[in-house]
């Protein structure tokens, strides 16, 4: 028995440590140690009201990403579900409601006449984003929002309800900015899926942060990847465009999550790596715009 180790953190028993609470004596390790007037207290005895000026959310329990553990950790999945079925429901009771939030680039109405020209390229860029929650066949909203409960459940309680949504928002984004960069301008795009890949691609950096086995996850990614690029037939047409820019993104901003020798700046990596999936996908978009105008 080797006598001289150190004794692990009361919450890390796998982190040897030498230093221990000002207050309670149990040893802590750099992630649970909390400045005091004087040492080091532990979250516990903060919270007990210690005095150290933290603010309450400094010490709550924290996700592998840094995220707040939330008491409902599925609680934004279900917000996101939730507004998709209210906007289908809306466009069910308004159909004109659809023409003014899909994904398009640029078309004239009264094509052959002289109408107004609507689309992204001529500054109507909420589009981007209002398409991503747009659905008008209940196939189509059912698939989705099955994806999204599905994979997007998990990983919000390993990320954290801010930083889940940060990865959502950006794979929407990304996803949209690729099919306003690769289509016709006057073919219509809508639907969640480019969000739901990626935060499936997000999903292949945790599991790989975690050691968890990888094929099966490996298999869900080429499965999906093969259901966008094979035809099926039909009137269903799949916007590969989307699938790919979400995942890409999904996956980059995945990485600076979850970015392990992050340390102390893992904040600054997590938002900057946002930062950057939000410029590329803006510099897609005015290069795309300036074609097109």
């Amino acid at each position: 028995m080797d006598t001289d180790r150190l004794p692990g953190c009361y919450r890390h028993p796998d982190r040897d440590t030498g230093i221990s609470c000002a207050r309670c004596e149990r040893p802590i390790c750099p992630e649970c140690m909390i400045s005091a007037s004087v040492g080091f207290q532990c979250p516990e005895c903060v919270r007990e009201g210690s005095g150290t000026g933290h603010r309450p959310t400094a010490n709550a329990p924290r996700t592998i990403a840094g995220g707040v553990v939330a008491a409902d950790p599925h609680l934004v999945t279900k917000i996101l579900i939730g507004i998709n079925v209210l906007v289908f429901l809306a466009v069910l009771a308004d159909p004109a409601l659809a023409v003014r939030m899909e994904l398009i680039g640029r078309y004239r109405e009264f094509a052959y006449l002289v109408g107004p020209v609507h689309g992204v390229s001529t500054g109507e860029y909420h589009r981007l984003l209002t398409s991503v929650f747009l659905h008008v066949e209940w196939w189509h909203i059912i698939g989705n929002m099955i994806g999204l409960w599905v994979i997007g459940g998990p990983l919000e309680a390993a990320l954290g309800r801010v930083r889940y949504l940060a990865v959502f928002l950006l794979s929407g984004l990304g996803g949209s900015a690729l099919v306003y960069l690769l289509s016709e301008p006057n073919v219509p795009t809508l639907g969640a899926s480019g969000a739901v890949f990626g935060l499936l691609g997000a999903t292949v950096v945790l599991a790989k942060r975690l050691r968890y086995e990888m094929r099966p996850v490996i298999v869900m990614v080429v499965l999906m990847l093969v259901l966008t690029f094979v035809p099926l037939g039909g009137a269903l047409t799949v916007s590969w465009q989307a699938h790919v820019g979400g995942l890409v993104t999904g996956a980059l901003v995945g990485v600076g999550m979850l970015m392990p020798a992050a340390g102390r700046h893992r904040a600054l990596v997590q938002w900057g790596t946002c930062a950057v999936a939000f410029l590329l996908a803006v510099m897609l978009i005015l290069i795309r715009t300036a074609e097109l105008t």
